[in-house]
Parts: structure tokens; sequence; C-alpha cells
């Protein structure tokens, strides 16, 4: 119950950061939080950490949890790394992915349809979570899938938010159609592409994204 509330408040949270309620450098109080929620500390302190570990927020020692809103460059150049990381981990698993990660992706992409036509955009980011962190368990390269998921973890709740974009949905359930063709295929260089050209278009319908959310809070 403790970690759904945790996250629940940590979607609030990002939304009211995006949208401009809080500015980069503005203190996230606990206390304040809590009485704002109707919740003890203790979901909050959890949803503070989750803000922490995607960097949208800093701990400061004996200080709190501080905004830190990334700079647009700042951002771009992690979905350009982002895009780059999963292209390799999709070229290597093109060559390792056995049968039985392949049927879990497809039952991945069966969830995310649902989630599609249900209009769902969180629904379907969490079964593409899934998705992308059996692609880069089946790239058979440890050290590179810890990498991988440690910048998802920082990407998370941008890549989540930009799923709201009109039509988005629909678009990245067909790029993960293309993705899971090219893996069952054995493609590596089709699969390296599919999920870069993904991952990249992320970070420029985020920039929208952005946009859009900062109009509709004035």
């Amino acid at each position: 119950m403790t970690l759904r509330h945790a996250d629940r408040i940590a979607d609030a949270l990002e939304e009211l950061i995006f949208t401009g309620q809080f500015d980069d450098g503005d203190r996230l109080d606990e206390i304040s939080l809590a009485n704002h929620f109707g919740v003890s500390r203790t979901p909050i302190r959890e949803a503070l950490q989750r803000l922490v570990a995607s960097g949208i927020a800093e701990q400061l020692p004996r200080r709190g949890v501080f905004v830190r809103q990334p700079g647009p460059v700042e951002l771009m150049e992690m979905f350009e790394t982002m895009a780059e990381i999963e292209a390799v981990c999709g070229r290597l698993a093109a060559r390792r992915i056995s049968e039985d990660a392949l049927s879990d992706l497809e039952q991945s992409n069966a969830r995310c349809r649902d989630a599609v036509a249900k209009g769902d955009s969180d629904a379907y980011y969490r079964e593409n979570e899934r998705f992308h962190h059996t692609i880069y368990a089946q790239s058979g390269n440890s050290y590179l899938a810890s990498q991988a998921q440690r910048l998802h973890r920082r990407l998370q709740p941008f890549r989540r938010l930009q799923l709201r974009l009109r039509g988005r949905m629909a678009q990245s359930m067909a790029e993960h159609e293309d993705i899971v063709e090219a893996l069952t295929a054995g493609n590596d260089e089709r699969a390296a592409t599919a999920l870069r050209d993904h991952v990249g278009i992320q970070g420029e319908k985020f920039r929208h994204l952005m946009t859009e959310l900062r109009t509709a809070a004035q």
C-alpha cells in the first residue's frame, strides 16, 4: 500500500514540476507535502527518493530535497545517449535472445495494445518498461544492461509523460512491433536502428510535451 501511495505521489510531483508549479531549486518539504497529499511522511520520503533517482530532484545533506530541472541540452544529450545504448542492446539481443524472452516481448506488446485501446498511458508505460528491460537482459552483457537500466531510471518521468502526446502511444506500439520482428528474425542492424529511432523520437516528442504542459498551466 505504501509503495502504491509513493508511486502515485511521485507521479503527481513530476507533473507539478513539469507544469511549473515547482521551480528549479525549490525545496520539496516533507511535512508540507504530507499535509497536501493527506499521507504520512513515509510515502513522501519514498516518492522523493524516486525523484532523486530519476534526476529531477537532488538531496543535499542536512538541507533536504530540491527540484533539479535538467536543461534542454542536458535532456537531449541524455536521450541521445539512451538511444545509442538501446541500439547496442538491440543489436546484441538479436543475436542472443531466447524463445522464452521473445514470448515475453509478445505478451508485453499484447498488454501495450490493450492499454492503447483504453487510452491508458500509465499502463502502457509500465508494460513498455518491462519490454525494454527484457531487451537489456537479453543483450547477454550484464554491464551494458546495468548501464541501460540506470539511464532508463533517470529518464523514466520523461519517457512516461511523452506518451500523453496525441497519437504517441499508437506510434510507439508500431515501433515495438518492428523491434520484435527484427529480434525474431535475428536481424541485428535492423533491431539496432529500430530501437535507436524509437528512443530518439521520445526526446523530440518530450520537448513538445513540455511546451504543452507549461501552456496548460498558465
